[in-house]
């Protein structure tokens, strides 16, 4: 690649910062679509935006929690669980401000065109949600350290002190749009997965 500057970037010096990071989470992405790793995006300070058109779950769970950023500042999330999930059109997308480069955007989709994302012991953990829901046999007020039908907490979640929590034998969301700061599965099947690295913002909404 040609070393080349333009607005005082020296693309070569972005490529080599850049393209391992992009291979690496490729070759994750490929292992995880294939089926062959437990999967867990976790952004460092960084809100990640998912959208699903669908997302068919069993054993659903959500609690409150605690997450701590890479700089240790504290973040309340809404923790959503399920043993088992099928989404179909799945996005997530994330920004990441690169310094004199400008935004860069990583944008995920999987489940399209007929395909089905799978996914197991799936916890995502939110502050913000926009859906249209509907629950089987939903029980409200539970607490979140005696819930039964989902997956149990996840390993290392704070519980927030008189946090809420809900289950249900199955909940089907659609039109869900929210944003996550991680998102981890025991086995998460990303059929029919497409990953972009653009300049600029480039997010599923």
């Amino acid at each position: 690649m040609e070393s080349v500057a333009r607005g005082g970037t020296r693309w070569k010096r972005f490529a080599v910062v850049m393209v391992p990071s992009v291979a690496a989470t490729a070759a994750v992405g490929i292992a995880v679509a294939q089926g062959a790793l437990a999967a867990s995006f976790s952004i460092s300070g960084q809100q990640a935006k998912v959208s699903v058109d669908r997302l068919d779950g069993d054993g659903f769970v959500q609690y409150g929690s605690v997450n701590t950023k890479h700089n240790g500042e504290k973040v309340a999330v809404a923790v959503s669980a399920f043993k088992e999930a099928d989404l179909r059109g799945l996005c997530q997308s994330v920004v990441v401000p690169v310094p004199i480069f400008g935004d860069v955007s990583l944008k995920l989709t999987a489940g399209t065109g007929g395909k089905v994302v799978e996914a197991k012991n799936l916890y995502i953990d939110l502050d913000q949600l926009n859906a249209d829901a509907t629950f089987t046999n939903i029980n409200i007020g539970v607490s979140a350290n005696h819930a039964t039908k989902g997956p149990g907490l996840n390993d290392g979640d704070a519980v927030l002190p008189g946090s809420f929590a809900q289950e249900a034998d199955k909940a089907v969301l659609t039109d869900v749009k929210q944003t996550s700061w991680a998102t981890s599965a025991g086995t998460f099947k990303l059929s029919g997965l497409s990953m972009k690295v653009v300049k600029g913002k480039n997010e599923c909404f």
